[in-house]
């Protein structure tokens, strides 16, 4: 009998002919040999089905509900930004053949997809000063774990040195991955915002696989890469460097300051925050480690008329080939939102990304300068920063409750730092993208102040 409702999944003739076959006559029989004492009796406390204008009307109320940054003014950085997303991009990755692309395993009829993975690597190359770079990560937090293993199997050696400036999310994601890999994670102190140098010299020896940084870190604060590098290089272990990739359209690559792993986030190349995800990570390597990067590598060569084209390379090493000798069992990649950081990078160019690195250290060097005038207020580091900065509160007065305050006003308010850090209770990180306007700025400087009153 042909349904009427063909996407309807299951009519009542289809669960009778299916309670036939296996002999049993209702889908209570199904649930016999559970006991009774321990079902739920009685309804689940759930609202009745509400038709296609209701549940829309509902649903949008509970959407309504979130503060996002079209309505709020937004502070909040610590790994989600709000940057600036050229509409280009979404026209440009709405467009159904990238939209619903997915790994290009056969390239003959993915060469528009390849190239634009291709592009993504280039760029990622470019602006971070290494040789080779996938197409790509899930985040940069998962990067991050991906370039500690291959620290390992790179030296052979077992320990890897963290600073607990780097993004303490990404921290426990490098904790998880050592554990299956049988790896010793030691975390290095911080000092006035940055890493330690004397305790971290003092920890590096023969047995460290890779020194892991984040520059600027976590807490805004810029790193003296310059000066870690020939501490972990000495013992001819590893220089793992993670980055807000916006930084480097002013500051030094990392490729220049001798780190031999980059990582990131590309979230800030004109990917939406969307309420925190889904986000692309990048990973860049010298040359010598090319063989040992994890995810897809897109390659550029010539078919047999001398035609440009675009494959995948170096697959030996991937999970799907031969499994058991993987150095990574990553199995996907987020090409689209690469596709979003390519779009970016070719709208505003060298010198637009340069323009929005100056931005962003510009405002938020105005917004502490203009918080740390007012009363109450005062910064917590000493240290160069980009377009974070910690803001240290009267030890009377909790972050979350100036926060709600704030968001009262409109105004999405810092990341609470005590929630990681027991040292920085009533700290505050404050977040300033080239988003902000001098006056938005000067309205939450007034508000924390008549909110510390």
């Amino acid at each position: 009998m042909k349904q009427k409702h063909r996407y309807i999944p299951m009519t009542e003739q289809d669960q009778a002919e299916m309670l036939d076959v296996i002999g049993i006559s209702s889908v209570d029989e199904l649930f016999h040999d559970i006991p009774e004492s321990v079902r739920y009796q009685g309804t689940l406390p759930m609202s009745e089905a509400l038709n296609e204008a209701k549940l829309l009307k509902h649903m949008r109320s509970l959407s309504d509900q979130n503060a996002d940054f079209d309505r709020y003014t937004s502070f909040l950085g610590a790994g989600i930004y709000d940057h600036h997303v050229p509409v280009v991009i979404n026209h440009v990755i709405s467009r159904s053949e990238f939209y619903t692309a997915y790994t290009p395993y056969q390239p003959e009829i993915s060469q528009g997809e390849l190239q634009a993975i291709f592009e993504f690597q280039s760029y990622i190359c470019e602006i971070t000063g290494m040789a080779v770079a996938n197409a790509s990560m899930y985040d940069g937090a998962t990067a991050l774990g991906e370039a500690s293993s291959l620290a390992a199997q790179h030296t052979k050696r077992k320990q890897i040195i963290i600073s607990k400036t780097v993004h303490p999310e990404a921290r426990e994601i490098v904790h998880t991955t050592a554990r299956g890999l049988g790896l010793e994670i030691v975390e290095i102190d911080m000092q006035n915002g940055v890493t330690d140098l004397a305790k971290l010299e003092a920890a590096v020896s023969a047995d460290t696989a890779a020194v892991v940084i984040q520059s600027p870190n976590f807490l805004g604060c810029i790193e003296d890469v310059r000066a870690i590098e020939p501490i972990i290089h000495q013992h001819k272990g590893l220089l793992v460097m993670s980055t807000n990739p916006i930084s480097l359209g002013l500051l030094e690559s990392p490729g220049k300051l001798g780190a031999d792993v980059v990582v990131g986030d590309a979230q800030p190349f004109g990917i939406h925050a969307a309420l925190g995800g889904p986000t692309c990570g990048f990973f860049a390597v010298t040359e010598s480690l090319m063989r040992k990067i994890p995810g897809r590598i897109v390659g550029q060569t010539v078919d047999i008329d001398g035609k440009r084209g675009f494959v995948l390379t170096l697959q030996a090493r991937e999970q799907h080939i031969r499994r058991e000798k993987a150095t990574s069992n990553i199995c996907s990649n987020q090409a689209l939102l690469a596709l979003c950081a390519s779009v970016y990078l070719s709208t505003m160019g060298k010198e637009g990304l340069r323009e929005v690195a100056g931005l962003n250290i510009q405002k938020s060097h105005y917004a502490s300068k203009r918080l740390h005038e007012a009363q109450g207020l005062e910064l917590a580091f000493s240290a160069p920063f980009f377009n974070e900065f910690v803001l240290k509160l009267p030890p009377h007065v909790s972050v979350e409750a100036i926060n709600e305050k704030l968001i009262a006003r409109g105004i999405i308010g810092g990341y609470d730092l005590g929630l990681h850090y027991d040292e920085l209770k009533h700290h505050m990180l404050i977040a300033v993208t080239e988003r902000r306007t001098k006056e938005e700025i000067d309205e939450f400087a007034a508000l924390l102040e008549e909110v510390l009153a």
